[in-house]
């Protein structure tokens, strides 16, 4: 009675059991490893096929050349040159010199309104030569400062006849034998051998016993001017950097009769 109250029950879960093992299309496990896709539909892959390498084209690289456009050279036009121009005195009285500045020896004066030939300039300033005659009829031309004129035409377009020209050389005394030059910033101070002269050899009391010829740099251009003094020394106040052309200067000695030298001054360069 005992066994038979066991059986029933072991019977049942058999054939529960076999109902079981039987049924198929369950939920597969999920430790079954996904079959993995072909990467080709052409070549197919076998555990012995070599990896097939990747292959990668190059975007091409855009080169671009830069051609300027030409530019023009810029040419300066060479000023017409003329032998002479006429121009009148507008002033009342022009002193006419033996150098083209106000510190060289006074020749004479014309009169205001005087009609004048003009044959001549200098590189770097604004006098101008003016053709003249002596009593014998020999030429005796002598400066003029241009801005006491009334000109007809471009004083530009005259020949530049100084430096070139030499000055009336003095019978009595030679120029320095030397002179030196130091520069400091923009200024230069010139001294040069002093040269005595007689009370004598003045012309008058406004007469400088030296004439310094500078030829000076300022805002890229060169400026001629004459600079005059009593004493073996000066100073140029203001000689620039900038110009084509190098800074030059030339000392004399003034007597009334005429000039000594000159003696180039060595001029210093920028540092």
């Amino acid at each position: 009675m005992k066994l038979s109250k066991y059986i029933l029950p072991i019977l049942l879960i058999l054939a529960t059991l076999a109902c079981n093992i039987g049924t198929t299309g369950g939920t597969p496990p999920a430790s079954d490893p996904l079959e993995p896709a072909s990467t080709s539909t052409d070549i197919p892959l076998t555990e012995t096929s070599p990896p097939i390498p990747a292959t990668f084209t190059p975007i091409p690289t855009l080169t671009f050349t830069f051609t300027p456009a030409p530019t023009e050279t810029p040419t300066q036009t060479p000023i017409p040159t003329v032998e002479s121009l006429k121009a009148k005195v507008i002033a009342d009285k022009l002193s006419c010199r033996y150098g083209p500045g106000a510190e060289y020896l006074y020749l004479f004066a014309f009169n205001g309104t005087a009609n004048i030939k003009l044959v001549g300039r200098t590189d770097a300033n604004n006098w101008v030569w003016v053709a003249n005659k002596d009593e014998n009829n020999r030429d005796n031309n002598c400066w003029v400062n241009a801005k006491f004129l009334e000109i007809q035409g471009d004083p530009k377009t005259l020949p530049i006849v100084y430096p070139g020209l030499k000055l009336i050389v003095s019978p009595y005394y030679p120029g320095p034998s030397w002179a030196k030059a130091t520069r400091n910033g923009n200024s230069v101070e010139i001294t040069w051998e002093a040269v005595p002269i007689s009370p004598g050899k003045y012309a008058d009391e406004l007469m400088h016993q030296y004439i310094i010829e500078v030829w000076r740099c300022e805002a890229g251009e060169i400026i001629f001017e004459t600079l005059g003094t009593n004493y073996p020394a000066i100073k140029v106040e203001n000689d620039e950097p900038g110009c084509s052309v190098p800074s030059h200067g030339l000392v004399y000695v003034q007597e009334k009769h005429g000039y000594g030298g000159p003696v180039e001054v060595p001029w210093p360069p920028h540092e």
